[in-house]
């Protein structure tokens, strides 16, 4: 049976979860969710190696020695570990990563790195179909079933069904205004787009040929020129930093003739704020969701987080605080998008 290789794009620096991530600890490598960090989470959804082979993680060079103990830490030791020099979107990454694996028929399950997925099953039953169109050279990606006319995502027009499961995609849809998602919905054929793909290494690199051959020759360069210290890959800094910045749906999905959905209600969030964070945590029986050196009293739907100072709430409702080490941010529920502009 083909084994798939997971490659986890890490690159990421989570201005949005502002103060608890920083630059030096972006919100991928925070434990949010659990015990374990996001990337360890990413990470384990695809451990079990009778199913998947040793994975590929795109990273930035500042963040090496993280990831090395944070694999560590969930004992996966034979991942390859391809450190970008510098930040040049997710197709490059991609290909970076397509590169480095050696084999053109190789399939690849592509995730980020700071998702939560919290229905493990479903999440493995829709890579079962994905990797059933990939060997049939389709370039997949994961449909997330939409709960929300949300207007900060992508969304992926579904057409017609596939016999090996799944459907060919339409179109896909740039963020759209309110009274288009709420119309998309309601037709119930659009999934948001949640950045998780899979497909042969040879099939999307023939793809970038075709659409991005500047991001692709940078790669190639960059791989070719790479240096080599155990599991570390650092590509040529140079040669990758000519890249042109773009990503993959710009430069390839949207371009490519053979492309398919595989739509999937996992329990999926992006983690993109600390709105969503609340969303998907376990509340109290007031609705607060808390964690951290934290009481409170009469307080209601809160998120309230601190990894040091105590935070004592009292009969406030509907606020995000967040305390870290010397930093306090304080917001009203459903404003944390602004956030980043702090970070």
């Amino acid at each position: 049976m083909t084994k798939i290789t997971p490659v986890v794009l890490s690159g990421g620096s989570g201005t949005r979860l502002w103060p608890l991530s920083t630059p030096t600890r972006p919100k991928q490598f925070l434990s949010l969710t659990g015990t374990l960090s996001m990337f360890q989470l990413t990470m384990m959804r695809a451990s079990d190696r009778a199913l998947y082979g040793p994975p590929i993680v795109v990273a930035s060079e500042a963040h090496a020695d993280l990831i090395v103990d944070q694999l560590a830490e969930i004992d996966v030791t034979d991942a390859m570990i391809v450190l970008e020099p510098c930040a040049r979107n997710t197709a490059p990454a991609i290909a970076l990563a397509a590169l480095a694996s050696g084999a053109p028929d190789g399939l690849l399950l592509v995730m980020p790195s700071d998702h939560a997925i919290l229905d493990l099953d479903a999440f493995q039953r829709a890579a079962a179909v994905a990797k059933r169109l990939a060997e049939n050279d389709w370039l997949v990606t994961f449909g997330i079933e939409p709960t929300a006319p949300e207007t900060g995502y992508g969304y992926i027009a579904a057409g017609s069904p596939l016999p090996e499961g799944g459907h060919a995609v339409a179109s896909f849809v740039e963020k759209p205004a309110r009274d288009v998602a709420e119309a998309m919905l309601a037709k119930g054929d659009h999934f948001w787009n949640g950045g998780i793909f899979l497909f042969r290494a040879g099939n999307f690199l023939d793809e970038m040929q075709l659409h991005a051959p500047e991001i692709l020759e940078a790669a190639l360069l960059a791989v070719e020129g790479a240096s080599r210290d155990g599991q570390l890959l650092r590509p040529d800094a140079a040669a990758f930093a000519a890249s042109p910045s773009d990503s993959i749906d710009y430069a390839v999905m949207e371009k490519a003739g053979r492309v398919a959905t595989v739509p999937v209600e996992m329990g999926w969030s992006d983690v993109g704020s600390w709105d969503a964070l609340k969303d998907i945590g376990m509340p109290d029986v007031s609705g607060n969701v808390m964690s951290g050196n934290v009481r409170q009293i009469e307080a209601q739907g809160n998120l309230i987080r601190s990894d040091g100072i105590r935070i004592s709430a009292i009969g406030v409702e509907d606020l995000i605080i967040v305390a870290a080490g010397n930093e306090v941010l304080i917001v009203p529920r459903g404003q944390s998008q602004k956030v980043k502009s702090l970070a």
